[in-house]
């Protein structure tokens, strides 16, 4: 014969009965979801301050609270390089660095390549040579290969070398061949240029 089911508010009480006698985690400090912190720094040469949970992730400190988009994630585990940008003039995925680490930092994004509203050469070289394809990889492939041709001081780099700078930066559309020769024609000043018209 079956045995009769238990009442709700019996089976109610057990229930709590055993979560109680479960041994409990660690305090949580009261407000701990609500801590942040005044973090000051420096982004394409503007000083900026923000009030943001110290591990909040660079990214989207740049993305949500400094309003610029042009770094994106593409993994969000620092495998793609999608987001990466210069912190102290090194390249780092902004998707591995907490917001608590950049206190007094100096950053440079995608945006910051630009001056007074003109691509740079290389980003020019970029856009004329086809090393721009869906856009995603592009901003962390232009950061990269603008710190390549800042320590290069003139010299264009050989092919070898632009891979090796740009390998933490991967793109899931074309080869990379155009991207390398657009790096190489940036440094060089030889990138593709239009002739002016003959005559008037």
């Amino acid at each position: 014969m079956a045995s009769p089911a238990r009442p709700a508010a019996s089976a109610r009480r057990e229930s709590a009965a055993i979560r109680d006698s479960r041994p409990a985690g660690p305090a949580r400090p009261p407000g701990e979801r609500h801590i942040t912190i005044a973090l000051a720094l420096t982004v394409n040469g503007k000083r900026k301050r923000v009030s943001v949970p110290p591990m909040k992730r660079l990214l989207d400190v740049l993305r949500e609270d400094l309003e610029l988009p042009g770094s994106k994630e593409g993994c969000g585990e620092g495998e793609c390089g999608a987001c990466t940008v210069l912190m102290d003039g090194e390249p780092v995925n902004s998707c591995l660095v907490a917001a608590g680490q950049c206190e007094g930092a100096q950053i440079l994004t995608v945006e910051g390549l630009a001056r007074e509203n003109r691509l740079s050469a290389l980003q020019q070289a970029f856009v004329e040579m086809g090393g721009a394809q869906c856009g995603i990889c592009t901003p962390g492939m232009l950061v990269s290969a603008h710190a390549l041709l800042r320590a290069a001081r003139g010299r264009v780099p050989g092919e070898d070398e632009v891979r090796e700078a740009l390998a933490g930066n991967l793109c899931r559309c074309t080869g990379y061949q155009k991207i390398v020769d657009a790096v190489r024609a940036a440094a060089g000043g030889t990138r593709g240029k239009r002739r002016a018209p003959k005559g008037g």
